[in-house]
């Protein structure tokens, strides 16, 4: 197996699935010879040629809507927001066109598309360059939302959602771009399919629910519990939409605790619903209330360092926040 960041996983599955289905098509601002802000696309302009890595106009209405266009004629786009913080204007494509069209047309047409979100803070982007919007796309009814936290989920989670004949929203927290490398199955294979959370530590004492970035924090923090004599279960949510709530379910009935992290804002954040499930489906299992460990209620991430550090939830929050629920 090949050692890989996450942004290199996510290149090779892009490459993988251009060079195997040639209506698989890249396009974005700046995806094209420059290979995109981050990266991620770098070199397949000059594999590929401009008919299928498009550098579009600063107009992610455009992208959007021609992604669905082209999805609609037979081709499976793979449509990229240089950052999350910049889906909004095309937001209406998304959410009232893209999302709905299945159901509009009474099943007759589906849209393969991609569209791909690098979000998160903690890479000193500020205000404009930094937020989670992950939960406006899973309160949308027709939306698959993925948020991988290791480089073989990237891959595989990124090459189904390809595949898959409807919409997937994919989001890649920034932090975790280039943060450790990882085995990734280097045979062509290794899907992993939407939908399936992994529980990637087991425990007895509590359960922590997580995705993206925060996976790796959680498992840091359930190390430091584990010297504490806590032994925290840690689930990674991975796909959001769809949400997995049988493998969450039986977390909560093994360690009888929730702990649910993620960076957005915690009012109307994603946590909310898996709060909401766990209370209503798991609540015989529950020794303790649900709780939150969210992103501070202020509209987005400050600039200066130190109050970019007081923003991101982190390992040792969730160790406090942990220790909190352990001793209820």
């Amino acid at each position: 197996m090949a050692e890989l960041n996450i942004l290199e996983a996510i290149r090779r599955a892009m490459d993988e699935e251009l060079a195997a289905d040639e209506r698989v098509m890249v396009l974005g601002e700046d995806v094209g010879r420059k290979g995109g802000v981050f990266g991620a696309t770098e070199g397949l302009w000059a594999k590929y040629g401009d008919r299928r890595v498009l550098d579009t106009p600063v107009s992610e209405g455009l992208i959007a809507g021609a992604a669905m266009g082209a999805a609609l004629y037979g081709l499976r786009p793979i449509a990229e927001m240089q950052f999350a913080d910049f889906v909004y204007p095309g937001f209406n494509q998304i959410v009232s066109e893209i999302a709905r069209m299945r159901f509009r047309s009474n099943g007759a047409f589906g849209v393969p598309m991609v569209i791909r979100m690098p979000y998160g803070g903690g890479v000193h982007g500020a205000l404009y360059h930094s937020q989670s919007n992950e939960s406006y796309f899973t309160a949308t009814v027709g939306l698959k939302v993925v948020a991988p936290g290791t480089p073989a989920d990237a891959y595989g989670l990124l090459k189904a959602a390809i595949r898959d004949p409807d919409p997937v929203m994919f989001f890649e927290h920034k932090k975790t771009y280039r943060l450790f490398k990882a085995e990734v199955p280097d045979d062509g294979d290794g899907l992993v399919p939407i939908g399936p959370a992994a529980v990637v530590r087991p425990g007895s004492d509590l359960s922590i629910f997580c995705y993206g970035y925060m996976r790796f924090c959680a498992l840091e923090a359930a190390e430091t519990l584990a010297g504490e004599g806590v032994e925290a279960e840690v689930v990674d949510l991975r796909t959001l939409r769809p949400l997995d709530t049988k493998t969450v379910l039986a977390s909560v009935e093994r360690t009888g605790r929730a702990l649910v992290v993620h960076e957005a804002n915690q009012f109307g954040g994603f946590g909310g619903e898996v709060a909401a499930i766990i209370a209503e489906q798991g609540f015989e299992h529950l020794d303790a209330p649900v709780t939150r460990l969210a992103g501070p209620e202020v509209p987005a991430v400050p600039y200066h360092h130190d109050l970019e550090e007081w923003f991101m939830v982190n390992p040792e929050r969730i160790v406090e926040a942990a220790r909190t629920l352990a001793a209820y």
